[in-house]
Parts: structure tokens; C-alpha cells; sequence
């Protein structure tokens, strides 16, 4: 007995012990990096500091409206800090060595680039990604990402953007999460993980660039670049945690968001980048603003440039993307009193610390490794992946008569502007995408369907009738060809081609830049000239089935009422078309969870499922009642709402139990629920627990998502999923901003989605 306790005390204090050497290693790791930046810093001159903080643009992609000029000149005089949309290792290579050959200091560059969702391998758009629900699979993408990316000399990506949407008018939605405060913090947390590892100096992990702080998917009217104005209670609990989940992630940067908070654009806005993101969070890292949006203050009505350069900097903000305000009046600011060179000093010092971080003063070139670029990009274990990723992001919002799966055999008529359109599959915001060798549906189900299999091809419409319009609609190398036929012409060819097959496939909806930045949309529904052909394809008689393409949430009512079948594909990256032709054909069972409402109408917008209720609410199951919080013309309810998601079997649930009735902070309780395949075939179930507070000190949510579990059952399997709750799911930003959990009573539903729920109540004494 006696050496039993020896031996567990002998443990206890070697767990000290090493406790203790891991942080005495990390503090002599910072203090490594502190002396070293310290003594570089006190070599600078106040130019050379400037210089730092000036992040100009290679201009490969078009990611802004203005291009940085007299680039490599700038590099010899030290007054570039980072460049992005510059890639591969030989011009990366050849713009490090200017920095550290022909400069004072040789101080290397840091490089950037969009790396939004895959680099050469693109993944599906970031909205798609979140439709999966599944963390393990985000991380992987991210991971994959940075693998590729670091192999062509980026070292740098400004991903994840973390903005909560919910009007899906904005077109930036495509980019984020969707509308769900705790699945876009969870998400968050794994694409930072994916993206840095656990080591940044790695060569293969990039540091994370959170965007846009802050608040940007609340911009008024869904329009892009907006201003945004909410309570601090909305921002506190429902906008702010992503952000914040990514920082506690260890986001090693954060980006200014475009938009105005409480009259104060943000990156001017020294609550939100000083009291807020540091001294609140402890973020330790630096803050770069969006493309020129230093310059962009001047029209905000802040001041001229030196003004706004000036405020931009004692805010909080660290680095200028391409306006170079900062480069070309911050000398004058310090001169004149208006920006102390501390503070120049200070910003200069983080930026410092990421190049330390990354490794770019042990070896500049770390990144810019020939072999890697060969033979990491691209791999075929990448493109598997992202064909699994794409097969896991569609969502079937119907399936009647089981239309789908199709057979393997007879024909198949493939009729819409999408059908054939190669560089529309990757989605908005893929800059690093091969566009030429992406496989439209066309290619990929003709490469891979067989000979059992006769397809039949028609564009069936134009994309949209206005030329204009699609002009603008297929930007960035994204064209549709045209059909200058009359509109009736177009449609007889496509239904004279139907009439010919068993089953229509029509490949409808937005193009992949009708969605993404500077896309906004008032009208979401299908364009009018893509619903006449459906409407002449149904009147065939032949079996419909509508591939959507789609970047946001659609008005889809007519669609719903009217197609047998309707799989919602968004834009699935480079394997897209394999990925549909899986799902299609039934060799994948579809999976995904939509996490934005999709609404009856546009009217309806904002629409998000953890709305609060009203004093007046409309009973459950009603339309219309007097003096009660609803429309005259259409129901409160969504037309598929958040969570939904069919699949090519169907699951039962029931025997929703709680371990007890009540508990006390400090223990937790735990609920169960049992879930069977009562369906023909294996598929994944996406199960979704959600609470309610009932009473609190200032009005909650009607529902609040806090758990979810992916999983998987054979035909006619059941299994019983558990969660664990406790205090901390509980807690939120009270009145005095203090974030607290109150004690009182709470529903507790779980179900496949927001709406279709078991619930129990529990309480928290």
C-alpha cells in the first residue's frame, strides 16, 4: 500500500515536473523571439518599420480593383511587408531574394493568397463544406490546402472567413458557414487547425487569416460592403463567437471587415480591433485590413488619407492591403503628433513575430521548394477527397416517388446552362483553380457512366435572357457560350430531346459568380428564362430531376411544388462532376444538412430558425391570426429550414430520455435518443440537439443549436446517440455583457433538422 502511494505521489510530481519544463521550454521559445526581434527592430529606421506594414498585390488573380505598381522597386527600398496573389516557388523565390539580398536588413517577405476552399484542388464552396456537418472532413480540406498551397510558396492564406449570414441576398454567404452561431464556431476552430497544424514553422501548415472582423454577413439589405448596425446583445451572442473561436483556435492574423459598427467603419474602429479583439480575447497576432480598405474611409467620411491611415493604425490595425496610405503618410502622421512611432514600432514587432513564427528568418525560401510544386499538387488521394467532400455537401430537398437514385442504364437527356460548363463547377472564390481542366457534368458522367448509359445533351436556355446580365454573371473566365436563337427554338430542341429519354437531368440555377463578393441578388428565385424550359420539360411527362446549382439559399416554391426530384449541388469544387454522377446514380447516399433557411420568398428575409419570439407570436400550425406577428400573404415558415436534409433511406426517431430531470453547474446531464434506418439501403444521419431557454433575464432564442453527430447506419440498424449537457452549453452574454448561465427551466429537442423535433424539458437549479 505504502509504495502505491510512493508511486502515484513519485507520478504527481514528475507531471509537475514536465508541466513545468514545457513551460519554461515555451517561455525560453519566446523569449528566443523576443530577443531576436527585439534586436532587429532596434536596427530599423522608421521607414524601414513603415515598410513592414505594406501589403501590395503580384496581381495574378482578380481579388480587388486596383493592382500594385512599381512592385520590385518597392521590395529593393523596404517597403514592402507581404505580397499575395503571387505564386509558384520560382517568382516567389525571385521576389524573397530581392528582400533578403538587396535590402539594409534582408528582412524576408510574408505571402498571401485567397486560399478560400482548396487551393489547385478545389473543394466545394465554403457554404457547401458547412452542409456536411462533419469537422474530421473541413479539417482534412484545410489541411489539404495548406499542403498544396505551401508547396507553390504560399505560406499565408486569408481563410477561414467566419461572417454569420442570414439574408442570403448577400452574396458572400457562398463564402461563410451559414447562419448558426455554434456550427460556424466549431467550423471555424477546424479550419484554423487544418490551415496551421500544430506548428506553423512547418513548410507544409500556413498561417490563418480570420475574416471579416466584424460582422459583415449583417450588412443592411444583403448588400455587399454595406453598413451594419446591431444591439451589442445580438453581437455578443450570436455574430462575435465564430471570430472569437477562431482566435482561441490560435489564429496567427485577423482581417478588417469592410462595413461601419455603431458609426465606426471597422477598420477604424479601436473598440473592435484594440479593446475587443485584444484586450478582451488576448489576441496576439496582427491585424491586416481587406483590399484598400484604408483608402475605402475616405468615402466613408472619415477624413483624407493621412487622416484615416493615421486612424487606421492607433485603432489597432497592423498591416495596409495594396491602398498604401500607411506607406505614404505615416512619416508625416508621427512628424505632426498624430501617430506616436511606438505604435508603428508595436505593429511592426507583430508582424515580425509571424515571419519568426513561419520560419522565414531561419530559411526565406522554406516555401519555395521546385520538387514540392511537382509532385504535392493535385495528388490523386487530394481529388478523392474532394470528391468525397462534394458527395457529402449535396443536400436532397426532394425526392418523390423515389425518382432518385437513377438506374445505370437507358437514356438520360442532361439539359441547362450548366451542363456543360467546366469552369463553373469549382464556385466563386476558387482564383487558384484550373478552370480549362475542370470536367463539366457533361464530361464527367459521360467519362464515367459507361456504355449501358446513352446521354443526350442539350443547353436547353440561355443562363439568363438578359446578355448583360450574364456578362456579369459569368465573369472571371466563367463564360457560358450564348444561344442567339429565338428563346421558343432553344426549349423545342431541348424537348424534343426529352421526349427521347427515360429521365430528364436538368442542370439549372445561379452560375458560380452569381454568388460570392460583389454579388448581391434581390431576386433569388431561378432565372425566368431557366423556369420556362423546366416548366416545358415537365410537360413531357418524362421524370424530372433538378441538379441546382446554386452559392446561397433560392426561392424554390414553384420547384417544390412542381419536380419530382431536386438535389441541390452548390458548386462542389474540381471533382464536382464525378460527385454528382455518385450521388445521382445512388453509388453515394446523400447526407447533407442545409445550415441556411431557404425561404417561401424574399420577403421573408431575414429568416434564420433562432429567431426570438414576440410578445404577439403566431400559435404553432397557423397561418394567419389578427394581431398576431405573421404575413397576410405567406406562412412564418421556411420553405426547407435549417438542418434539412433528405436521403435515399429514411430514419426513425423516438425514445427521447434524460439522465435526470435537473442539475446544478458543476454536473451535467445527458440525453438520449434512439435512431433507426427504417429504410432499404446504409446512409448517414445528421442527429441535432437544440435547446431553449425559457426564462431569462433578456429574451433568448426559440432555438439554439449545441450538439451534433454524424452517423452512419446500415438498413435497419438503430443506435442511440447521447449528448452531455451542462452549465457551459447554457451560458450567454446577459444584459451587462457578463457571460452567465441562469437557472430556470429549458426545452430540449433533437431531430434531423430545426424544425422536425422530440422534445423534454430539464432544468438548470
Amino acid at each position: 500500500m505504502k509504495a502505491t502511494y510512493l508511486l502515484i505521489l513519485s507520478i504527481f510530481f514528475s507531471s509537475l515536473s514536465l508541466k513545468a519544463q514545457q513551460k519554461k521550454s515555451v517561455s525560453a521559445a519566446d523569449q528566443k523571439m523576443n530577443t531576436f526581434i527585439t534586436n532587429l527592430l532596434s536596427k530599423m529606421t522608421l521607414d524601414e518599420k513603415i515598410g513592414q506594414l505594406n501589403l501590395l498585390t503580384g496581381g495574378e488573380a482578380t481579388t480587388g480593383s486596383v493592382m500594385s505598381m512599381d512592385v520590385e522597386n518597392k521590395i529593393k527600398k523596404g517597403q514592402v511587408g507581404g505580397m499575395f496573389s503571387f505564386t509558384t516557388p520560382q517568382k516567389i523565390r525571385k521576389a524573397q531574394e530581392i528582400a533578403v539580398t538587396q535590402t539594409r536588413l534582408k528582412i524576408p517577405i510574408i505571402f498571401g493568397q485567397d486560399v478560400i476552399h482548396g487551393y489547385k484542388t478545389t473543394f466545394p464552396i465554403p457554404l457547401a463544406l458547412s452542409s456536411t456537418w462533419d469537422m474530421s472532413l473541413i479539417e482534412k480540406t484545410a489541411r489539404i490546402a495548406a499542403i498544396e498551397a505551401t508547396a507553390d510558396g504560399i505560406n499565408w492564406t486569408f481563410s477561414p472567413m467566419v461572417d454569420i449570414s442570414r439574408d442570403p441576398r448577400w452574396g458572400r454567404i457562398s463564402e461563410g458557414s451559414g447562419e448558426d452561431t455554434y456550427l460556424g464556431s466549431q467550423i471555424a476552430k477546424a479550419m484554423v487547425r487544418g490551415y496551421q497544424g500544430d506548428d506553423l514553422s512547418k513548410y507544409n501548415t500556413m498561417m490563418a487569416c480570420v475574416k471579416h472582423f466584424a460582422l459583415y454577413g449583417a450588412a443592411e439589405a444583403g448588400r455587399d460592403y454595406n453598413t451594419t448596425d446591431m444591439s451589442l446583445d445580438r453581437m455578443y451572442n450570436e455574430y462575435l463567437p465564430p471570430y472569437k473561436a477562431a482566435v482561441d483556435a490560435g489564429a496567427g492574423s485577423v482581417m478588417t471587415s469592410f462595413n461601419d459598427i455603431n458609426g465606426i467603419p471597422a477598420t477604424a474602429n479601436k473598440w473592435l480591433m484594440t479593446d475587443l479583439l485584444r484586450k478582451q480575447w488576448g489576441f496576439k497576432g496582427f491585424v491586416v485590413t481587406d483590399y484598400t480598405a484604408v483608402n475605402e474611409l475616405i468615402d466613408h467620411g472619415m477624413g483624407d488619407l493621412q487622416t484615416v491611415s493615421a486612424l487606421s493604425l492607433n485603432a489597432g490595425v497592423e498591416m495596409d492591403m495594396v491602398g498604401e496610405g500607411f506607406l505614404t503618410t505615416l512619416k508625416k502622421s508621427v512628424q505632426k503628433g498624430k501617430v506616436k512611432e511606438q505604435q508603428i514600432t508595436n505593429a511592426c514587432r507583430l508582424i515580425l513575430e509571424a515571419k519568426y513564427k513561419l520560419g522565414l528568418f531561419d530559411d526565406p525560401f522554406r516555401y519555395c521548394n521546385d520538387e514540392r510544386a511537382k509532385t504535392e499538387i493535385l495528388k490523386p488521394e487530394h481529388l478523392q477527397l474532394a470528391r468525397e467532400a462534394a458527395t457529402q455537401s449535396f443536400v436532397l430537398l426532394k425526392n418523390a416517388n423515389q425518382t432518385l437514385p437513377l438506374k445505370k442504364t437507358g437514356t438520360i437527356a442532361l439539359i441547362g446552362p450548366l451542363a456543360n460548363s467546366g469552369a463553373n463547377m469549382p464556385g466563386t472564390w476558387s482564383v487558384n483553380s484550373d478552370l480549362g481542366n475542370t470536367a463539366s457534368l457533361l464530361e464527367g458522367m459521360k467519362a464515367t457512366l459507361g456504355t449501358d448509359v446513352k446521354i443526350l445533351h442539350s443547353l436547353g436556355s440561355n443562363l439568363i435572357a438578359d446578355a448583360e446580365y450574364q456578362k456579369r454573371a459569368t465573369m472571371f473566365g466563367r463564360d457560358i457560350p450564348r444561344d442567339s436563337r429565338p428563346e421558343e427554338e432553344i426549349i423545342k430542341e431541348a424537348v424534343d430531346i426529352a421526349k427521347k429519354s427515360d429521365v430528364v437531368v436538368a442542370a439549372l440555377g445561379e452560375s458560380s459568380e452569381m454568388s460570392g463578393e460583389s454579388s448581391s441578388r434581390t431576386n433569388l428565385e431561378i432565372p425566368d428564362v431557366q423556369k420556362r424550359l423546366l416548366q416545358a420539360l415537365l410537360k413531357t411527362g418524362k421524370p424530372v430531376v433538378l441538379v441546382l446549382f446554386t452559392g446561397r439559399p433560392l426561392v424554390l416554391n414553384w420547384e417544390n411544388e412542381n419536380v419530382p426530384a431536386i438535389l441541390n449541388v452548390w458548386f462542389g469544387g474540381t471533382e464536382t462532376a464525378k460527385a454528382i454522377r455518385d450521388v445521382l446514380f445512388g453509388d453515394v447516399n446523400p447526407s447533407g444538412k442545409l445550415t441556411a433557411t431557404f425561404p417561401q420568398n424574399v420577403g421573408q428575409i431575414p429568416m434564420y430558425y433562432a429567431h426570438k419570439n414576440t410578445g404577439r407570436p403566431l400559435a404553432d400550425g397557423q397561418w394567419f391570426s389578427k394581431f398576431r406577428s405573421n404575413y397576410l400573404d405567406v406562412s412564418n415558415e421556411p420553405l426547407y429550414p435549417f438542418g434539412y436534409g433528405l436521403s435515399y433511406t429514411t430514419f426513425a426517431y423516438s425514445d427521447l430520455k434524460l439522465s435526470k430531470s435537473s442539475f446544478k453547474p458543476g454536473e451535467s446531464i445527458t440525453a438520449s435518443i434512439s435512431v433507426k434506418n427504417t429504410g432499404q439501403r446504409a446512409g448517414k444521419e445528421v442527429v441535432q440537439l437544440y435547446i431553449r431557454d425559457l426564462v431569462g433575464s433578456s429574451t433568448r432564442p426559440v432555438k439554439e443549436l449545441k450538439g451534433f453527430q454524424k452517423i452512419s447506419l446500415a438498413a435497419g440498424e438503430s443506435k442511440t446517440v447521447t449528448f452531455k449537457i451542462s452549465a457551459e452549453d447554457l451560458k450567454f452574454y446577459n444584459s451587462a455583457l457578463k457571460f452567465v448561465a441562469e437557472p430556470g427551466d429549458f426545452n430540449l429537442f433533437i431531430g434531423p433538422n430545426s424544425r422536425d423535433v422530440s422534445m423534454i424539458k430539464f432544468t438548470l437549479r
